[in-house]
């Protein structure tokens, strides 16, 4: 047993000396000797002994030192303390014992060990030393470090054997030495059993060299396998997600070469389709060509016919005169020879005078007659000169082609055709030789007038026919600019052509007059189709013209779409009124749904224009559904009409103004209600939050507005359904006192008057409630509409109704005495009761109740008064810690009306001189949230002074405060000025050279880096590498680590931004190597970003770099091979060329290596905001 006794004190001593546990190694070196066991203690006594371990100056100065006299009453209190620690030592090894003994009740059924044990101890004395040095040998082979389990077993069995031997002292002063594990409690593993340290002792002793070394390679190994199977494990999953990501692009490229075939195929169709529209066409150019030369030959038939006429009429008419002279000499002659016999009787000359009269009537009508047939002519000419005006002014539509002057000239041709058989007629009738009568001349001019007006109206419809048939012909040929002038001539074959198919395809031809006509173009078409309507009647504007709106809905060209638009708004005046509200409202409909926004737009100005042609309101409904869907269009110009134009014109037509107001705040609350929450967690405050995406933003936005212009309406049908005839002053004007007291009577009923404060308050509270801090801009279109609320309904209403109800949504005591009681219970509900409803209402509605409520003009002392009891006398309460982070996010919603940037300033200038802490820091930090909504000016005036008080204050929260507040006072402005004062700031901050300090300036300074100027950037790195160059304690390595990333986010900041060559070289560099000495206090992902950044920024000096490096940090100089020897040692246009000359190989682009620099670079910046953004979230967590 003795053996076994010094095997086991040996192992104990050298456990003690391995793991350094010398205070313990020291008791029990006393011990062994108290106990006469010299023997086991010679290994003690030679390790106390070594001068290396131990020096003996230091030795004698220990003892040198005078150790002052204890009084007898210290002494004996020392020694009660020490008994009183051995007593209650002793009850814990009691209470161990009885654990033990239990442990042994249930072992008695396990086959004792001790014929194993003596055959083990026989074996180790047969052996000897041969058997030790082979044990020792194999105890010296490499196991690597203890492990926690293993060292948390080693002691415990350790603290046992010292127990079971006598050595108390010695395992009290192990049990205090061992503070990183708990002693007292060993947890039930498989090294966990009575007398432990003998059966490890004979454990070993039975197991061979080889059976050890086995199991350690086996456990080795399985160690090694394990780490195998998670990266084989990794890689698997890594190669499954690139499987997956490789599926997604094959499907995806599949469908693409899919979508490319299939277009490919129609394309293949469309050539087809165009060769045979080709063909056909030119087979249609054929005929035309030969239909043009049939004209041709027609018309040069028609001349020569017109020729050979007019010589037969010369040839008549010259006949006839040489007739008339003939008898006119032969009566002469017959005078004469009567004249010769007038002698012979009276009777005779009366007859002969009788026939001289009558010869000289006849011959007057032959002169006549003579004259009329010369006339003839002329009037000929004049009709010819005519035609040939009406030609050259139908030519003049285009003077490059020949075919509207072929068509006139068949036009020419059938008038003068007409002329000439007229002509005909009357020279025949001449020809007969007898005298006419009166009578017979009075009936044959009638039957010239008749005759003359059927041929007139004859030639209006054939000239209506030819010209429709040539417009078409002509149009194409027309300049698209000059287009239009051909509208009256459409017009006039379309009202009087008698065909309907040839008038639907004229109409067609005019709404397709102009392929893509402007504002101006389809004004004048409008105006055409306007004036064609008023000619044509209902019937005919209804079958022929609206077919035509209905054919271009769907045309390819917004511009003639929104014809269609504009027609549908313009022709219903003339149409039956049943057509408005079905086929005109269905065209309308189909427009608003149209992708084109000019389209929308005009729909909706339109629609306006047709709601008061509407015979009755049955259609109400759906015009309410198409306004509101006007309304949430994503287009700003179809919003603007739509609440500008359609929405009055819907309560005009309609006069359901409160069937809207219902509509209005059922869709605003829908929108941002349908929105998912901003956390699942169940009765936090984000679960009452919405995350509005842009769609409901902008719903929510637009149905806001178009509730502040429903307000002058809203106001009106108050005033008009005010029920107290005895107040009539008030009809017209705002709400006066008087009237609200008459009001909280509750005698009568005023619905128009409590929906606002009844059900529109409520909704907007609700709404409120809903929308996350950051939604800013729906808070400032609620406030607005707040704003003019109170304008619209007076100075008594803001009083006496808003400000109550908006006090109790907050939690606040408000006077109610106003309402009806009616309306009180409803009022009172709003109240928050939980405490999140309380800070839910602290964080959404206060800021309506500063800005909308109290932020009117009339309530500007009031508003004072509230703020400073909310951060003046509110900062001293306990319970305002709680909503301080809530109450000074209304504040700054506050700020962002400038008009109350006066009171704010005053009331923080109260807080930045009180001499309680937490008003100040409530101070500081209102400073840091309102310094974007200030201009320059206002910052260095009252900002920065105020800072630069509170960063002088000898408080360190407050000191700390400020420091974030100058951050953003960084951030936000460039003007020098301040930067200097910042500069000189920071610099006081510093001087105490605090670690937490040091931290709160780095951090302020970063934020600012992308968006300051070139002086504070070199400032930051400058006290970059001062701070990093400075010597940092060992033992504190979390405070090592919170520097070091401090540092490792503002270089990388800084990289991210244009820097000097200079400054590269002389801050930049040397800040990276001081940071990569202390590579135990770098995270990873920093280290590796900033090797980057070294090998981009050093170029050619980074061999020389890398050497003085690795003589820091123990590495070789191949360091540089690892990162290459190119790189750039700033940005391609600040580079400057190095003092020393190195050669290195050109880079093959280094216009692409300086883009592809300082896109890694900005990459790094933005990473470097991502973990900005998590330490400050997980900061905030903490804080909260």
């Amino acid at each position: 047993m003795d053996v076994e006794r010094s095997s086991l004190c040996n192992c104990v001593v050298n456990f003690l000396l391995e793991e350094r546990y010398l205070l313990t190694a020291f008791e029990l070196l006393h011990e062994l000797l108290d106990d006469g066991r010299d023997d086991h203690a010679i290994r003690l006594k030679e390790f106390f002994s070594d001068p290396s371990q131990f020096p003996l100056d230091q030795i004698s100065r220990f003892n040198s030192l005078r150790v002052a006299d204890p009084q007898s009453l210290l002494e004996e209190k020392e020694s009660l303390e020490e008994k009183l620690a051995i007593s209650e030592y002793e009850l814990r090894l009691s209470q161990e014992d009885i654990l033990k003994l239990k442990a042994e009740l249930q072992k008695k059924l396990e086959v004792p060990l001790d014929e194993l044990n003596e055959s083990n101890i026989d074996a180790y004395v047969n052996q000897g030393p041969e058997f030790q040095r082979r044990k020792r040998d194999a105890s010296s082979s490499d196991l690597g470090p203890l492990k926690d389990n293993e060292r948390r077993d080693l002691n415990c069995a350790v603290k046992e054997y010292l127990l079971i031997a006598g050595y108390r002292l010695t395992a009290m002063t192990f049990y205090e030495e061992v503070t990183d594990q708990n002693l007292e409690v060993w947890q039930n593993t498989a090294a966990c059993v009575p007398d432990a340290l003998r059966h490890y002792y004979y454990q070993y002793l039975s197991s061979t060299t080889e059976a050890a070394e086995e199991k350690i390679s086996m456990l080795r190994e399985n160690e090694s396998l394990l780490k195998e199977n998670e990266r084989l494990n990794q890689e698997k999953e890594c190669l499954r997600k690139n499987k997956d990501l490789a599926d997604g692009q094959i499907s995806a490229l599949t469908k693409s070469l899919e979508a490319l075939q299939k277009d490919l195929k129609d394309k293949e169709n469309l050539v087809q389709d165009l060769k045979q529209s080709l063909e056909h066409q030119r087979k249609e150019l054929n005929g035309c060509r030969s239909e043009i030369t049939a004209l041709k030959m027609h018309i040069e038939g028609s001349l020569s016919g017109r020729n050979f006429l007019a010589n037969d009429v010369d040839h008549v008419q010259s006949q006839s005169l040489e007739k008339y002279k003939e008898e006119i000499k032969s009566l002469q002659m017959e005078i004469e020879s009567l004249k010769a016999k007038n002698m012979n009787s009276l009777d005779s000359v009366n007859s002969i005078k009788s026939e001289i009269e009558s010869v000289q009537a006849e011959e007057k009508v032959v002169e006549i007659l003579e004259d009329k047939s010369i006339i003839s002519h002329p009037v000929d000419a004049e009709i010819v000169d005519q035609n040939k005006s009406e030609l050259q002014a139908t030519q003049s539509f285009n003077g490059n082609t020949n075919k509207p002057e072929e068509v006139l000239q068949e036009l020419l041709l059938s008038h003068s055709n007409d002329d000439t058989t007229s002509e005909n007629v009357g020279n025949v009738s001449k020809q007969n030789g007898e005298p006419q009568s009166e009578e017979s001349r009075r009936i044959l001019l009638k039957s010239d007038n008749l005759s003359g007006e059927a041929a007139s109206e004859n030639m209006g419809i054939g000239t209506i026919q030819i010209l429709a048939d040539a417009l078409p012909k002509i149009v194409p040929y027309v300049l698209i600019n000059h287009r239009e002038e051909l509208l009256p001539l459409i017009m006039c074959a379309i009202e009087r052509h008698p065909d309907s198919s040839t008038r639907d395809s004229l109409t067609h031809t005019l709404f397709n007059l102009i392929k893509r006509p402007d504002e101006q173009q389809r004004r004048i078409i409008m105006d055409a189709c306007v004036s064609l309507a008023k000619n044509v009647g209902e019937m005919r504007t209804e079958t022929e013209l609206l077919p035509q709106c209905w054919e271009q809905i769907n045309h390819m060209y917004e511009e003639r779409r929104l014809l269609v638009a504009q027609s549908c708004g313009e022709l219903a005046e003339f149409v039956r009124p049943e057509i408005r509200d079905s086929l005109i409202l269905s065209i309308v409909q189909q427009l608003i749904e149209d992708s084109a926004t000019v389209v929308r737009e005009a729909a909706a100005h339109n629609l306006a224009l047709l709601l008061p042609l509407f015979p009755n309101v049955d259609k109400y409904f759906k015009v309410e559904e198409l306004m509101f869907q006007l309304v949430c269009d994503p287009s700003g110009v179809v919003v603007e009409t739509t609440l500008k134009e359609l929405l009055p014109a819907v309560i005009n037509w309609g006069n359901k103004l409160d069937h809207i107001l219902r509509v209005l705040l059922s869709h605003i609350l829908s929108s941002a209600q349908r929105c998912p929450p901003l956390s699942g967690v169940e009765g936090s405050v984000e679960s009452h939050l919405r995350l509005l995406g842009e769609r409901e933003r902008w719903n929510v936005d637009v149905l806001l507005r178009m509730l502040t212009e429903l307000l002058p309406s809203v106001h009106q049908k108050a005033v008009e359904t005010c029920p107290f005839s005895s107040v009539p002053e008030t009809m017209g004007k705002p709400f006066s006192t008087s009237l609200l007291e008459l009001y909280a009577g509750g005698h009568v009923e005023w619905p128009a008057f409590e929906w606002m404060h009844g059900d529109c308050f409520p909704d907007l509270i609700q709404l409120a409630c809903l929308l996350p801090q950051k939604e800013d801009s729906l808070r400032n279109r609620t406030t607005k509409f707040l704003l003019a609320l109170s304008e619209h309904f007076g100075d008594s209403y803001l009083t006496h109704i808003m400000l109550p109800v908006f006090l109790v949504a907050v939690g606040d005591d408000a006077d109610l005495t106003f309402f009806p009681s009616t309306i009180q219970s409803r009022i009172k509900g709003l109240r928050p009761r939980t405490a999140v409803a309380e800070k839910l209402a602290t964080m959404c509605v206060l800021p309506l109740l500063l800005a909308g409520v109290l932020g009117a003009p009339i309530k500007h002392g009031q508003l004072a008064e509230y703020l400073r009891k909310l951060l003046v006398e509110g900062s001293m309460k306990e319970s305002q810690p709680t909503k301080h982070s809530e109450i000074v996010d209304a504040v700054r919603f506050l700020c962002t009306f400038e008009e109350h940037h006066g009171m704010i300033f005053n009331i923080l200038w109260e807080m930045v001189v009180s001499s309680n802490v937490n008003m100040k820091i409530s101070a500081a930090n209102l400073l840091k949230v309102i310094v974007p909504y200030n201009d320059a000016k206002v910052a260095s005036t009252h900002v920065v002074p105020a800072l630069v008080t509170l960063g002088s204050d000898q408080n360190l929260n407050v000191k700390y405060a400020s420091i974030d507040a100058f951050g953003a006072v960084a951030q936000h402005f460039k003007n020098d000025m301040i930067v200097d004062k910042i500069r000189v700031q920071m610099d006081a901050f510093l001087e105490d050279g605090s670690h937490e300090a040091t931290i709160a300036v780095v951090r302020a300074l970063v934020v600012a880096v992308p968006h300051t100027t070139e002086r504070l950037r070199d400032y930051i790195l400058n006290l970059i590498f001062q701070l990093s160059a400075m010597p940092t304690s060992a033992s504190d390595l979390i405070r090592r680590r919170e520097k070091a990333n401090a540092f490792c986010e503002a270089i990388r900041a800084l990289d991210a931004t244009d820097i000097p060559a200079t400054s590269v070289r002389d801050f930049l560099l040397p800040a990276i190597q001081n940071l990569l000495k202390d590579s135990d206090a770098l995270d990873p992902a920093h280290k590796e970003a900033l090797e980057i950044i070294m090998k981009e920024r050093s170029g050619g000096t980074f061999e020389t770099i890398s050497k003085v490096m690795g003589a820091h940090l123990g590495l070789a100089s191949s360091v540089s091979s690892f990162f290459g020897e190119g790189g750039l040692l700033g940005k391609k246009e600040n580079a400057e060329p190095p003092q020393e000359p190195v050669e290195s190989p050109k880079p093959v682009s280094p216009s692409a290596a300086a883009e592809d620099t300082r896109f890694k670079r900005i990459m790094r910046g933005n990473f470097t905001d991502m973990l900005r953004g998590k330490a400050k979230s997980q900061e905030e967590t903490q804080n909260q």
